[in-house]
């Protein structure tokens, strides 16, 4: 299996909610330890003989999980063969709501917080009332927006520049005609990631709860 592969098995057997992984890279040679250092050299790797241990992180900090498929690609193509692993996992606090006067004006300001090089994004809406959801998911459809069982919240996906998901300006028109007919709500950000680059795929996929997102 490749190490694409096995990060690609890991990355969804982590629990929904990580925020950080260390992980391990035993190599099958030891004799590869030095070309494997210079392609994992963004991840600032440490090592013990042929084991490698490295962080990654969908908060900043380290590199996020994109970033760590793309390192592994290139040892891959580089043949460097071996086996990861998880050492530890660290999950993130409760996503913060966003509550605000308006709903446009709790997006504007979750996108204040948000890292610059913010590439993709899994949001909800949550809102006070039951009489409310049909309608908000209505006024949302633009967004494609699912809505969670036993929950009066409705989860949609936000692209910044490519791939699955809305734009943020369209959210913005979604929340300002759902501001308009008095609708109010909690907006929240429950996964963010930066600097994403898609190939031959419309965007990642997060594993939520066990279902693809």
């Amino acid at each position: 299996m490749t190490l694409v592969e096995q990060w690609r098995r890991i990355e969804a057997e982590l629990p929904s909610g990580w925020a950080e992984a260390r992980l391990s890279l035993l190599l099958a040679d030891e004799g590869q330890t030095a070309r494997a250092a210079s392609l994992l050299g963004p991840a600032s790797p440490g090592r013990s003989g042929a084991t490698f241990l490295f962080g990654t992180s969908r908060r900043g900090g380290a590199v996020g999980p994109e970033a760590v498929r793309r390192l592994l690609r290139r040892l891959d193509e580089a043949r460097i063969r071996g086996t990861l692993a998880v050492v530890s996992t660290a999950e993130a606090p409760e996503p913060e709501s966003v509550v605000a006067s308006t709903l446009e004006e709790a997006w504007r300001t979750t996108l204040a917080t948000l890292p610059p090089d913010w590439s993709d994004l899994l949001c909800e809406v949550e809102v006070p009332s039951s009489d409310q959801i049909a309608r908000v998911a209505l006024l949302f459809s633009p967004l494609n927006p699912s809505r969670q069982t036993g929950r009066l919240a409705l989860r949609f996906r936000c692209a910044r520049r490519f791939g699955y998901g809305a734009s943020a300006e369209m959210v913005r028109r979604c929340f300002a005609r759902a501001d308009a007919e008095g609708l109010r709500g909690q907006v929240r950000v429950l996964r963010a990631l930066s600097d994403t680059h898609n190939v031959a795929t419309q965007g990642p996929v997060w594993q939520v709860e066990g279902k693809s997102m």
